[in-house]
């Protein structure tokens, strides 16, 4: 007879009454400690999504950043192509006004005459009117004094009753588009006698002296 090794077949007491499944072992509970992730753990994970947070904000600034840039040259795209479109039709207007000016000088050329009458009076009056209601402005009168920036001097005469260089005949009126002069107005100017300033300077020093009671004696 086979001796048995003592324990192995042996089984574990039950109590009378307890299941099969009471006599099998317990698993030992955790200890309080066990199973939970340590304190190390914990702060490296919110340090990792602290990082990831930091990265995702800064992603979001440089995205705005470039959005508001794009934004900016578009609005600075949008003003340009709108100053051009302005830009190009000021020229176009200037230069179909341009255009008139021959036209518009025969007009006034007729008025001056008297020959402005009939049906020709009423076509020259609504070709005069569209031209300003374009913006073009005529210049230029008789007695304002000259001013090279806005007149052209085709004839030039001395004259002893003017001070300064004066327009004294508008042969042709000038013609300005907004800020842009077209044509300049083509008079005829009138310079102070020479020497005439020093006789009126003299006159007037005369007259100061026999105001004062004349010259102070020595």
């Amino acid at each position: 007879m086979t001796e048995e090794t003592p324990g192995f077949d042996e089984k574990p007491d039950v109590p009378s009454g307890a299941t099969p499944e009471d006599a099998e072992p317990q698993a030992a509970s955790p200890s309080s400690g066990e199973g939970a992730a340590p304190a190390g753990d914990a702060s490296a994970q919110i340090a990792g999504l602290t990082a990831q947070l930091d990265q995702v904000r800064k992603a979001l600034e440089e995205r705005t950043a470039d959005l508001q840039r794009l934004q900016a040259e578009f609005q600075n795209y949008r003003r340009r192509v709108e100053r051009d479109r302005i830009t190009v039709k000021e020229i176009a207007n200037a230069n179909l006004l341009s255009e008139l000016l021959p036209v518009l000088d025969d007009i006034g050329r007729a008025r001056d005459h008297g020959e402005l009458v009939g049906g020709f009076k009423s076509v020259a009056e609504s070709l005069e009117t569209v031209a300003a209601k374009m913006g073009l402005q005529q210049f230029g009168k008789e007695g304002e004094p000259f001013d090279p920036t806005i007149h052209e001097a085709l004839m030039h005469s001395y004259a002893p009753d003017v001070t300064e260089t004066t327009c004294v005949a508008i042969l042709q009126p000038g013609y300005r588009f907004g800020e842009r002069t077209i044509r300049p107005a083509r008079v005829a100017v009138a310079e102070p006698q020479p020497g005439a300033q020093t006789v009126k300077a003299d006159e007037a020093e005369a007259a100061d002296d026999k105001e004062s009671g004349g010259p102070d004696e020595g």
